[in-house]
């Protein structure tokens, strides 16, 4: 039996999903090891194992492909873990990192601090100030050298870097972009100097113009580069000890995978890779499905991550915001607040109000009913209500102390002067709010109705809150993808991506255009990703190009990837395209805005290579002679105003098409469904759970 594998590691569990060649899905969930990620990965690639009925090692020998997302290099950005890295750069800038741009000191702060011009300031250094050295060289903007690179001067400052003992060395020249010689002539200069040092060139990262954005870019790179280099080398090494031969494919950030050795060298494409998955497959299971737009909400214990799937595409972003640094890379476009299952809840002291997250209380030591931790949590909250069963948690391999919850939550209800369970059910709409509201900024603010997008709502938390923010949004259909393989539905999205490079190239053009240079770099970039694909072992009829300009106005700043058709592109193309652009650029920002007499520019050339994968089967569900009714329990609605007996149903037990109405709960293994009043649902033979909200 052959076996396609997914894992995504994530800040609080590490999910894994397994399928056959027959299409039979088998997951498990369990605890991330912060210390060495590669634990928790291996543990549950143990557990699928078990499931199945074989050891480890045969499920490795018959492996026929394995997918990893991992959080591991935002997790060190996020914390500040990452190496001793130094820098060069032109002599002149080397203040570039440190002065950063006009919104640095409130770019990606969250509006509470927004709010307040006291709290805004810059981010800890990437990189001192006196790791950052300059060499003297220029290059202009048309790639011509104006002043040669000094050897003996670059010699001396890599000498210098060496001696303070960095572990990985950035190199962002002016204008690399047009001619990278002298970057590449400090890359070789460094590999003979000290041997097996990490360094990464801006020009091979990022082919964007923005000096502090490929600044930015490198440093982060050198910055995880040590630590991802080590995880997935481990992960390589373990591997093969247990029999597994092929190349680890590793998701980045733009929805697609490569191969592992890629990833050792631009790990900083794996930033915000876990969210991607997600998308990923969701997009696999609206097109089974029939589904054009859909809001994307994965819901974890460390966040809640929304995307977009719009006319049947992913939507995408150019620029990616961490720890206030802004850098370019082509992404999925996940944003993410601080509010999953383990957000701490606390009340603020000036204003006497309840706050959710941005906190988390992670894997360990989690919310306060895992019995570590004594920070009550929104997980606190659902238990305290009596959403969660304390039995049945992770299908009831982790039992939770519900006593420890309400002993948590009532120190913030006596400083509040409310009753343990009103101020449970109010955290929860605090954090359903938060998300209703992170939907709005991606769908309204950007001139999309959330009322014609279905949810698809996963996580391992993500079903039981998904009810109250579509109703705040008047949604009326939600999909909990396949039942209980939503709570691991990152590592299924994994399983769904084909292999993909991205190559861009940075250049200006304004009408008229030139269409043989436009035809011969879009020929140039293909023929770079042909000769990667090939490398990979794609053969041609699995190959598959996609052609992007990014275009504005004259005298505007930002640009706009449009699509553009493959093939040799006459005038009649390129109009198509620019009809295109002005349909964009009005959708954004407003009908009638669009002025193709200020002058149109081109920006930068992009391809994405793409190797086609085999993808998962859809799976097909069979009736059950079982009672799906477990039984009642008492919960707290805040929609009623107190407490109710609830029927709670086994959504194991479900067949095809039975109706459940709310209240309600529906148990799977690793997740929670929540029916609230004024809601129904019932399973598709695909197994999701389809929600309809009533009266929207």
């Amino acid at each position: 039996m052959k076996y396609f594998c997914g894992i995504d590691t994530g800040g609080t569990f590490t999910d894994c999903t397994v399928i056959d060649e027959s299409g039979n899905i088998i997951i498990a969930k369990c605890p991330s090891t912060p210390d060495d990620y590669s634990v928790g990965l291996f543990n549950a690639l143990e557990a699928c194992a078990g499931k199945i009925g074989i050891d480890p090692d045969a499920l490795m020998q018959n492996m026929e492909h394995l997918f990893l997302g991992t959080t591991v290099g935002t997790n060190a950005l996020i914390q500040m873990k990452g190496a001793k890295t130094g820098m060069l750069t032109t002599r002149g800038h080397k203040d570039s990192l440190f002065i950063m741009k006009s919104a640095g000191r409130s770019v990606g702060l969250p509006i509470e601090k927004l709010l307040h011009v006291s709290r805004h300031q810059k981010p800890d250094p990437i990189i001192p100030r006196k790791l950052v050295l300059e060499v003297s060289e220029r290059v202009d903007w048309k790639g011509e050298v104006y002043l040669p690179l000094n050897e003996a001067e670059a010699e001396q400052a890599i000498r210098l870097l060496v001696e303070q003992g960095v572990e990985a060395i950035a190199i962002s020249l002016l204008w690399s972009i047009v001619n990278p010689r002298h970057e590449l002539a400090l890359k070789q200069m460094v590999g003979e100097i000290a041997p097996g040092m990490f360094v990464s060139c801006s020009h091979e990262l990022i082919s964007k113009r923005g000096e502090y954005e490929r600044a930015v870019g490198t440093a982060i790179n050198c910055f995880i580069g040590p630590t991802m280099k080590k995880y997935v080398e481990k992960i390589e090494q373990n591997s093969a000890e247990l029999g597994y031969k092929k190349p680890i494919l590793v998701l980045q950030a733009n929805g697609g995978v490569v191969p592992s050795r890629e990833v050792v060298s631009k790990p900083l494409y794996t930033i915000s890779s876990g969210p991607a998955a997600g998308v990923t497959g969701s997009a696999f299971l609206c097109d089974s499905l029939g589904y054009k737009n859909a809001i994307i909400a994965d819901m974890g214990g460390t966040s809640f991550e929304a995307g977009i799937i719009c006319d049947g595409e992913p939507l995408s972003a150019s620029e990616t915001i961490i720890n206030q640094y802004a850098f370019s890379m082509p992404r999925l476009d996940v944003e993410s607040i601080g509010s999953g299952g383990g957000s701490i809840l606390w009340v603020e002291e000036f204003s006497g109000t309840l706050k959710v997250g941005p906190q988390s209380a992670g894997a360990d030591p989690g919310p306060a009913c895992y019995g570590k931790g004594v920070q009550p949590t929104i997980t606190d909250a659902n238990l305290v209500l009596g959403i969660l069963n304390p039995d049945n948690f992770l299908g009831g391999k982790m039992l939770l102390d519900k006593s420890k919850s309400i002993e948590a939550l009532q120190v913030l209800a006596e400083k509040m002067d409310m009753e343990v369970e009103a101020l449970a059910a109010g955290a929860a709409q605090i954090a359903e709010t938060k998300m209703a509201e992170l939907i709005r900024q991606m769908t309204l603010q950007r001139g999309l109705d959330p009322r014609e997008f279905v949810v698809i709502a996963y996580g391992g938390a993500g079903p039981t809150h998904a009810c109250q923010y579509a109703k705040e949004l008047g949604i009326k259909r939600i999909i909990i993808p396949m039942g209980t393989i939503s709570s691991t539905w990152s590592a299924f999205g994994t399983l769904c991506a084909d292999v993909l490079h991205i190559y861009e190239k940075s250049d200006l053009l304004s009408q008229p255009f030139d269409l043989e240079h436009i035809n011969s770099t879009f020929s140039e970039l293909e023929s770079e990703g042909l000769r990667q694909l090939e490398e990979d072992g794609f053969e041609a009829a699995d190959i598959e190009f996609q052609r992007f300009f990014e275009i504005k106005y004259k005298m505007q700043i930002h640009q706009l990837a449009v699509p553009v058709p493959n093939g040799y592109l006459d005038e009649s193309d390129l109009e198509q395209v620019l009809v295109r652009y002005e349909e964009i650029y009005e959708s954004f920002y407003g009908k009638g805005s669009a002025y193709r007499d200020a002058g149109v520019e081109i920006g930068l050339f992009k391809t994405n290579a793409i190797g086609k994968m085999t993808k998962p089967k859809v799976p097909t569900c069979t009736d059950t002679n079982e009672e799906p009714l477990s039984g009642h329990r008492e919960i707290y609605w805040r929609d009623l105003g107190g407490k109710q007996e609830t029927p709670i149903y086994s959504g194991q037990d479900l067949s095809v098409d039975y109706a459940v109405s709310g209240p309600a709960v529906i148990e799977y293994p690793e997740t929670t469904v929540v029916l609230h009043p004024g809601s129904s649902g019932k399973t598709d033979r695909s197994g999701n759970f389809i929600i309809e909200l009533e009266g929207l």
